[in-house]
């Protein structure tokens, strides 16, 4: 007998994608060939607080849960969408619905995937969370990655560095070092420890009335962020992961979570590398606001800003206005994006 093949994981993840579409496509026809218009309410607004599949758990106006299909013309849905929904009049002892339209959206954050063109992460978000961490790593290239999504939504993000009681002082002075020059561009910073408290109180006056979403690496403590804020949060998507009948999945899908203060939370999935290169190099530039006043002031219109004559911004790093870490991080940032689309095939 062959010994069988082993497989990588792009062709592992390329199964399971191709798995979940037929998964979705059955499940898309089967709900729209059952549901007939006569066993369907009035029309409704609702917000989606979480998605699973053709499946999405939706918040009513009055503020209670239920889980509806989606129909097959809603081609996009994610967590904090505003949508319209009718209940079906003749389900079971749970409330279901149907999503028919989803609102047009006031913000939406993106980002680009290999197989299925550009992923919207959530949307109608408000303020936008960068969680870094001591451990495990601080990466500050990471970090201007989120800024420039961030930016390009015209939203000013909020900085939090996440575990700060992992590290000594000796180790924390570095980081804190290129923090103060975030800070100088107009960032907001938070120092956070879920073990000894610090920075717990100032996150939550951050956070207000706003619609608020996590963002970061695997592993940087968004979960245990989340528990801190929300003590019965596990308890919450239980609830939802009860209603769905799907299970829990709290590494794979953005969930909403409704705060004391009378804000709401997204927690979104960890990724290993939040990718920018569905975005052209204005989109980059826009993410490094310090950047901006100084290039009309470049010699050359289409300067690259590395060894150009007359460059403004290079000039601006000798003098140390601009940090030397962020000129280097634009341009590890610019070419990762070159080196993505040479290496793949993008669909928009």
């Amino acid at each position: 007998m062959a010994k069988r093949k082993k497989l990588n994981i792009g062709q592992i993840r390329r199964i399971q994608q191709n798995r979940q579409r037929k998964l979705d496509k059955a499940e898309s026809k089967t709900a729209d060939v059952n549901i007939s218009d006569d066993m369907l309410g009035a029309d409704q607004q609702g917000l989606v607080i979480s998605r699973f599949g053709q499946h999405a758990i939706i918040e009513d106006s009055d503020g209670e849960t239920l889980q509806c299909d989606i129909r097959r013309t809603v081609t996009s849905l994610v967590c904090g969408d505003e949508v319209v929904w009718r209940e079906i009049s003749a389900s079971s002892a749970k409330r279901t619905g149907v999503i028919e339209a989803v609102l047009p959206r006031r913000s939406a954050l993106t980002r680009p995937d290999y197989y299925d063109g550009v992923k919207t992460v959530a949307s109608n978000i408000d303020q936008i969370f960068v969680v870094s961490s001591i451990l495990p790593e601080y990466s500050n290239q990471i970090l201007d990655r989120y800024i420039i999504a961030a930016e390009n939504m015209s939203i000013t993000p909020v900085i939090v560095l996440n575990k700060v009681d992992l590290a000594d002082e000796s180790a924390l002075a570095p980081i804190r070092q290129q923090l103060d020059y975030y800070h100088s561009l107009g960032y907001p910073i938070i120092e956070l420890s879920c073990k000894t408290g610090v920075g717990i109180a100032q996150l939550h006056d951050q956070l207000n009335e706003n619609t608020n979403i996590f963002v970061g690496q695997s592993g940087v403590g968004k979960s245990s962020l989340v528990n801190q804020l929300l003590p019965d949060a596990d308890e919450i998507v239980g609830d939802v992961s009860d209603n769905s009948g799907l299970g829990q999945h709290t590494t794979t899908a953005s969930k909403m979570l409704s705060l004391p203060s009378g804000g709401r939370l997204i927690d979104s999935p960890g990724v290993r590398e939040f990718g920018l290169w569905h975005m052209n190099q204005e989109q980059v530039v826009n993410g490094f606001i310090e950047f901006l006043p100084l290039l009309s002031q470049c010699k050359f219109r289409d300067c690259k800003h590395k060894n150009d004559p007359g460059c403004a911004i290079r000039a601006a790093v000798e003098s140390g206005e601009i940090a030397q870490f962020r000129f280097d991080n634009y341009h590890k940032i610019v070419l990762s994006m070159e080196e993505n689309r040479s290496n793949r095939t993008f669909v928009r």
